[in-house]
């Protein structure tokens, strides 16, 4: 069984606009849906674009077979948690971000992972109440409930045409006959191989005589196979009940963790109310808590709406992103948490007059420091998920965006499971102002505790306009909603697909106090003047982000689709 929420302490603001005004938006967003003659418009393509290639055509292939976006989805994720392990799977969770065409119905569904009943509070403090962060990103204790396996049979038996099983078969087919290791996969198996040879199950399963594979090398995930076919055969109670349960527990319990039956027995997806508002002529929809993605992404789009943005000479733009970035973090840290535990107070953080509040606390000539806002003390100072975007001929849409936290999540796989377990539990803020291995720092709000959700920056989102639509989301842990905004600003502008994937990236998360550019960005003489200004600017060593964008022209009929240029395994096709 599975939960649908009605709108709760998240959605409140909604209830508060008034009858007449939400009527009233309710009526844009189906206008902006609709031709000119009043029928509903549909597109003339079909557009996916995901993290790998295997996984775009593996969608593809669900849509030739007469499946619809929701099915496609399913196979999308599924053959992702195969080939691209190290950001996401059956051992994580995520958020879908879906729209029905037929009716423009639109719901955000929450797989995020849970705390087991057994968590506490302080269980990674030590007896003086310092962080031992070992234990909350390596191993099996670091591991939450997962989500994604009950978001794949809740689509397939809600939303869908095919049976799951149908959707399956690619990944099942990848993860028996075996699948190439890639660039990213080669990448991202560097930063945690010693962790990972640490596991004797999870070393059989992703190393080699005791090295990473190679590129090129052909990797097969048998445990992972028969997993993903008992999830096909029983639904959810292939996953959450039967042997595959008692393998996850038994495996989890033996290597320190505290899971039990009752645990997987529980969990439950979520149908929230997505949020939404309007930045111009664009309705945007995107991630309730816990996620904390859309409430800090409208935030920033109201708070800068408020400048002359797109005729600001560069400096004084990246000093304008960057102030409504710190804002933004800001409240991240002290308000969100999972909703259905806290009171979040998302009426008053996504309303235009509080934007203009903290709008008025920018300075055109110089930085505030992060330590001037109200907020939390500062503290002393790590990323990989996955996303997708997806767009059928009936105009259903996804925009998901799936993690199992830091790459190879938490590098441990239950003996005979073939699944990689997140370490999400790392997302909760373990003690106030102590930043997590993104260097988020939160509060209470955000607080260990049996059967909580831990928050998010995963930030999936459509933006309606009178004549483009646009799906869009990226991985990249703390960066996620600072990159999704950058993004939706460039298509918001009218840019293509592309140019939105590509657009260079400046990050600023309130803590650290510092801003960090990818390389290339900006020249010498333009840090010198942000610098001048009081920001500390860090040039990074690398590109970050892995954004995939489909956007329809309703006016054409026609999709444009692109994945990041950053990564090489991302494939787009509109056809």
């Amino acid at each position: 069984m599975n939960v649908i929420r009605t709108p709760g302490p998240q959605h409140v603001w909604l209830s508060r606009l008034g009858l007449a005004a939400v009527v009233l938006l309710c009526s844009a967003l189906a206008a902006a849906q609709t031709s000119a003659t009043g029928e509903a418009a549909v597109p003339k393509q079909a557009g996916i674009a995901s993290a790998h290639y295997l996984a775009t055509d593996a969608g593809h292939s669900i849509l030739a077979q007469g499946g619809n976006a929701f099915d496609a989805a399913v196979a999308v994720a599924a053959v992702l948690s195969v080939v691209e392990p190290e950001s996401s799977g059956l051992g994580g969770g995520g958020f879908f971000l879906l729209q029905e065409g037929k009716s423009g119905r639109q719901v955000f569904l929450d797989a995020r992972e849970t705390a087991p009943a057994a968590a506490t509070r302080d269980m990674y403090l030590d007896a003086q109440g310092e962080p031992i962060r070992d234990l909350s990103v390596n191993g099996a204790l670091a591991a939450g409930i997962p989500g994604q396996p009950a978001a794949l049979v809740h689509l397939a038996e809600r939303y869908g045409q095919l049976p799951l099983a149908q959707s399956l078969k690619p990944a099942i087919a990848l993860a028996s006959q075996g699948f190439p290791w890639s660039e990213k996969n080669e990448i991202m198996m560097s930063f945690r191989k010693d962790t990972i040879a640490k596991y004797p199950s999870s070393a059989r399963q992703f190393l080699i005589r005791g090295k990473p594979p190679t590129l090129g090398a052909r990797i097969r995930l048998p445990d992972l196979a028969r997993t993903l076919q008992a999830l096909g055969k029983k639904g959810r109670e292939g996953f959450y009940g039967g042997e595959v349960a008692k393998r996850l527990v038994d495996g989890t319990r033996a290597a320190g963790g505290i899971w039990t039956l009752d645990d997987l027995k529980n969990y439950q997806v979520v149908e929230r109310a997505p949020l939404v508002a309007k930045y111009r002529a664009y309705s945007i929809i995107s991630s309730p808590p816990p996620s904390s993605g859309g409430v800090a992404l409208i935030s920033m789009l109201h708070m800068l709406e408020g400048y002359p943005y797109e005729k600001s000479a560069p400096v004084l733009r990246n000093h304008l992103l960057t102030e409504v970035m710190r804002r933004a973090y800001r409240d991240r840290a002290i308000y969100l948490g999972d909703p259905d535990f806290v009171n979040v107070p998302v009426q008053m953080l996504v309303h235009p007059y509080y934007a203009a509040g903290l709008r008025a606390s920018i300075r055109e000539d110089r930085a505030t420091p992060s330590d001037m806002l109200p907020g939390i003390e500062a503290a002393p100072q790590g990323s990989d998920t996955t996303h997708f975007s997806i767009i059928d001929r009936a105009g259903n849409m996804v925009a998901a965006t799936l993690s199992v936290n830091l790459p190879f999540g938490s590098a441990f796989v239950p003996p005979g499971t073939g699944l990689l377990l997140n370490n999400e539990m790392d997302d909760f803020s373990m003690k106030p102002g102590v930043p997590n291995a993104y260097g988020l720092v939160g509060e209470d709000a955000n607080a260990i505790a049996p059967g909580k959700r831990p928050l998010s920056s995963m930030t999936p989102t459509f933006a309606i306009g009178p004549e483009r639509t646009i799906v869009i989301g990226t991985p990249g842990g703390s960066r996620i909603i600072s990159m999704v905004f950058l993004g939706l600003l460039e298509a918001l502008e009218g840019g293509t697909a592309a140019q939105a994937v590509a657009r260079p990236r400046i990050h600023h998360q309130y803590l650290p106090d510092t801003l960090s550019v990818e390389p290339g960005l900006l020249n010498t003489e333009q840090i010198a003047e942000l610098e001048k200004l009081g920001h500390k600017v860090q040039v990074e060593a690398r590109v970050w982000g892995n954004m995939h964008v489909v956007i329809w022209d309703r006016s054409s009929g026609h999709l444009d689709a692109a994945s990041d240029p950053r990564t090489k395994v991302g494939r787009a096709i509109a056809r």
